[in-house]
């Protein structure tokens, strides 16, 4: 038998964006129900240690999430081991059909399903995640203090990446499989000027090298694109820095989207361009994708759902059907 329910306020997705308006939907009466999806806890939870959330100098990103989770259970939120396989938003109220057979209806909707780094799909790469490869230099480039790290990639993320760690790195190798970098002519300026910067030309990364005991990195092999042979290249970390895909699958030919792909919210808000639907999170963000910023935004989508929600004159029942 399907389980159909209808909830005031539905939140698909779980990192600092869904947890914290699960947070302010629950104190603000809304008895929200918060969808976990593939990846409870998001992103986070391949990270190690987090050093930039405020009131925790150093904390795990799975130990965060953990948190983040309770307080939101402790202040009523029903939180839902499940995935969302299909959202209507044309329909009132909307549908949410879940993995498990779940239908869920609900009066408004918050999206922070987040985004993913786009990796390389090697078995080295996803061996050192979180122990010396990383796709976030903001988060990660502290730890990198006075040490030799390699950036891949040749766009815009690329080169702000290298250009950020030379602030703490001795040595910052980008590789990019093409002789010429695809970036803003400025920023192109900049890396290139800047004498902790080497750039390698058309190679590849092929293996992160490393340790097993204790896990970290040691270098990376390097192929060449035109002539086909290898390279050695000495570094304590690598940063693949190809870009980032907003996870908007569900909302794809329903909502107003840009900057490839990332949910458009109305300027100093979350709402969507559907009235009822509000986005949080690196799901709308291509600039900071940071914990604490997806944490305020989470907040705003609570805030934002529950102003909306006040203007409206809709039935709330408690469940449809059985």
């Amino acid at each position: 038998m399907t389980d159909k329910t209808h909830v005031k306020l539905l939140i698909i997705g779980s990192g600092p964006a869904g947890y914290t308006a699960a947070v302010y939907g629950a104190r603000a009466m809304l008895n929200p129900m918060l969808i976990q999806g593939l990846q409870p806890g998001g992103q986070l939870t391949i990270t190690t240690e987090v050093e930039n959330w405020p009131g925790e100098t150093e904390i795990q990103g799975p130990d965060l999430m953990v948190k983040m989770e309770e307080h939101a259970r402790a202040m009523g939120a029903d939180v839902v081991v499940d995935y969302v396989t299909r959202l209507d938003l044309q329909s009132r109220p909307f549908v949410a059909e879940c993995d498990s057979g779940r239908v869920v209806t609900a009066d408004a909707v918050i999206l922070a399903t987040g985004a993913q780094a786009r990796w390389l799909g090697l078995d080295s790469e996803e061996k050192f995640k979180g122990f010396g490869v990383s796709a976030c230099a903001t988060c990660d480039g502290f730890f990198y203090r006075g040490r030799d790290v390699v950036v891949v990639g040749g766009g815009n993320t690329a080169v702000e990446e290298a250009l950020f760690l030379t602030k703490f790195a001795s040595k910052v190798t980008l590789v990019h499989r093409r002789d010429s970098l695809r970036a803003e002519k400025i920023l192109q300026q900049r890396l290139l000027g800047n004498p902790k910067v080497e750039i390698i030309w058309d190679h590849e990364l092929a293996e992160v090298k490393g340790t097993d005991s204790p896990l970290g990195v040691t270098g990376v092999v390097l192929r060449d694109v035109k002539a086909g042979g290898l390279r050695e290249v000495a570094a304590d970390g690598v940063f693949i820095a190809i870009g980032h895909a907003p996870s908007n699958d569900l909302v794809q030919g329903q909502l107003e989207l840009h900057n490839g792909g990332y949910v458009k919210v109305e300027p100093g808000s979350t709402r969507t361009s559907v009235p009822g639907v509000f986005a949080a999170g690196d799901l709308t963000d291509h600039v900071y994708r940071q914990a604490v910023t997806s944490a305020g935004m989470g907040c705003m989508a609570a805030l934002d759902a529950e102003h909306w929600l006040a203007t409206q004159e809709v039935a709330l029942p408690e469940t449809v059907g059985a």
